[in-house]
């Protein structure tokens, strides 16, 4: 990792959460009346997975700089391939990582191209981060647009917790059809704050959002039971999401807590265990 320092300051970490990519649906037979179009899920989940694993990406940039500075050791999710440059001017901070052409993450996720994250002050116990994409992609997937998030030093529980906005628009090798996710999450960092590592992190997660195609397809999610995401496990590993697409209505439980790759969709009272890929 590569990191230009202009000016010292600190930096604070938001929680990243990384959603199921796809599901295998085989199981749902035709009595079930289930009419989900398996391209248009698929396009779906690959969308919430190239949005979070692109959170995670900006949270962890924000905690692996705060804890420099405080001189913690850091187990790093940035390789030398990724250039951090920080820069300040008066009272707003920037932080530009650049992937260049190609860069391979220490969690196995291929990027290229450039996130800015803008900032002022700490206000109230609480920062304000303006984030946007300059021509990047996420395992060949591209992502245009940008948010904000609302970062909290600590909540009721006393735990760091932050709200994103988010509005970006990602595409997809091989077609012209292009996705934009718009939403709010909210996300409770529960263990391993200030441990200088992404590897023992625990994140609670609410919140909803909404998903529209240039096909004119459509799905929404909500989290109806708080989700548990621990950055070493690459799934989910309990909680239960929300989903509404093609005009029917489900939800999605991710177990009780155990790192594997198992989950439930659950529609009409009938449960139908898949394998998350």
């Amino acid at each position: 990792m590569k990191i230009t320092i202009f000016k010292s300051w600190a930096l604070f970490v938001i929680p990243a959460l990384l959603l199921f990519q796809s599901c295998d649906t085989d199981e749902i037979t035709e009595t079930t009346e289930v009419n989900i179009s398996s391209e248009n899920a698929v396009r779906a989940a690959k969308t919430d997975n190239v949005a979070e694993g692109t959170f995670n990406i900006i949270e962890q940039a924000f905690v692996e700089n705060e804890t420099e500075g405080r001189g913690v050791t850091q187990t790093s999710l940035f390789p030398n391939c990724t250039e951090i440059t920080i820069t300040s001017q008066g009272n707003t901070f920037t932080i530009l990582l650049d992937f260049g052409d190609s860069c391979t993450l220490n969690n196995g996720n291929v990027v290229s191209g450039k996130i800015l994250l803008e900032y002022g002050p700490l206000v109230g116990g609480t920062y304000t981060i303006d984030y946007t994409f300059q021509e990047f992609e996420f395992n060949q997937n591209g992502v245009e647009g940008g948010g904000s998030i609302l970062y909290e030093i600590a909540n009721q529980n006393d735990n760091p917790q932050s709200t994103l906005t988010q509005n970006i628009t990602v595409s997809f090798p091989n077609t012209t059809v292009t996705a934009t996710r718009i939403g709010t999450r909210i996300a409770e960092w529960v263990e391993g704050v200030g441990t200088g590592t992404w590897l023992d992190n625990v994140y609670y997660v609410t919140g909803n959002w909404q998903t529209e195609f240039t096909n004119g397809f459509a799905r929404s999610g909500e989290v109806t039971e708080t989700l548990i995401y621990k950055t070493a496990c690459p799934y989910l590993v309990a909680g239960r999401l929300e989903i509404m697409q093609d005009g029917l209505t489900a939800e999605i439980d991710f177990g009780n807590g155990e790192c594997d790759n198992q989950a439930v969709f659950i529609y009409n009272g009938q449960e139908f265990p898949f394998t998350m890929n």
